[in-house]
């Protein structure tokens, strides 16, 4: 087996969500009641570049346990996953309309709409609406500090998923302290809002790479800047080493502070069948190169490539059947259309 465990070092580690997924594709079959989540996503993605680690979420005793059998099998170090007494609600509802336009409420219209049964295991189901964070009180899935196992401390590379404002303050603090000197952070909706503009500052000083959507650096910005890059360059300036926007429609723009350099790397262009979840294996598609080239283009286009794979197919795990020699040949192409700018 190729990877860091199999070898007896821990050097990366992701933290995040599972859920429990009812997915609406763009193409192909309804996925019902299915492993999904942040944190499945971007350990598939990792898995793709023949790297494993330790993963840290927390979970209910309802959750199908036996769904994360195959990230063990494939080496990851599951001890960071807690369990707590009870259920916690983690199913989560995405209707994709088109490849840019996805739903997450009224799953009764969207199943009538394509003419399938409503399953009954979304009976009950309320979306999560879109809320601003608390600064004060913990989500049932927010992270602690008593969450991170000693042992992933060893960790020198570490991504964050999207979870909550409490445990993006808290976690890469910990993992400082410890070994890692790359910690990557995607944001979560529920503080990318003006009124959490002055948390901004603190909450990106450890980071060394920052992947905000276009939708969720816009709105943070609201009212003070409408540029891309400009916003890119602003919150590099709070200490990132790397800005790295998810735009809609014009692939990955990556800013570098020290050098100011800036870099569009393009989408590959794969036929879309499932969005869900390309934006987590960018993240860690992103860490794992960057950890093996010290350098955000070659870094950003494994990214890419990586999210090229999950868009083609539906399932967790569906990137990880890749033709042999297919990987490498996305790169080569890929990389011929990296442009400065």
């Amino acid at each position: 087996m190729t990877s860091e465990l199999s070898e007896g070092l821990l050097r990366f580690v992701i933290a995040g969500c599972f859920t429990q997924d009812y997915i609406l594709p763009v193409s192909g079959p309804a996925q019902v009641n299915v492993l999904g989540g942040n944190l499945a996503y971007a350990a598939a993605g990792l898995s793709l570049w023949g790297k494993t680690g330790g993963l840290i979420a927390r979970l209910g005793e309802d959750y199908p346990m036996h769904w994360l059998d195959r990230f063990r099998s494939l080496g990851f170090d599951l001890s960071g996953i807690k369990v707590l007494p009870g259920s916690m609600d983690t199913r989560r509802f995405i209707a994709h309309e088109d490849p840019k336009k996805m739903f997450h409420d009224d799953p009764v219209q969207h199943f009538a709409d394509r003419g399938l049964a409503f399953p009954p295991g979304l009976l009950g189901y309320q979306v999560r609406q879109a809320s601003i964070s608390s600064r004060t009180t913990p989500l049932r899935q927010s992270l602690q500090i008593s969450d991170v196992p000693v042992s992933f401390l060893e960790a020198s590379a570490v991504h964050i998923c999207p979870i909550d404002y409490l445990s993006h303050v808290i976690l890469p603090s910990v993992f400082r302290q410890g070994r890692a000197t790359t910690i990557t952070l995607s944001p979560s909706p529920g503080y990318m809002d003006p009124s959490f503009w002055e948390e901004i500052p603190g909450l990106l000083s450890d980071i060394t790479a920052f992947f905000p959507s276009e939708q969720d650096i816009r709105m943070l910005f609201q009212g003070r800047s409408m540029d891309l890059w400009e916003m890119a360059e602003a919150l590099a300036g709070y200490g990132p080493e790397f800005i790295v926007v998810l735009t809609e429609s014009s692939g990955y723009f990556i800013y570098d502070r020290m050098s100011k350099k800036r870099w569009v790397v393009p989408q590959y262009q794969a036929r879309v069948v499932d969005p869900t979840g390309s934006a987590d294996a960018f993240a860690s598609g992103f860490l794992a190169g960057y950890r093996e080239h010290y350098d955000p283009v070659p870094a950003g286009l494994m990214g890419a490539i990586g999210a090229s794979f999950v868009v083609e197919g539906s399932g967790v795990f569906y990137a990880l059947d890749v033709m042999p020699g297919l990987v490498e040949a996305r790169l080569g192409a890929l990389k011929e259309l990296v442009r400065e700018v």
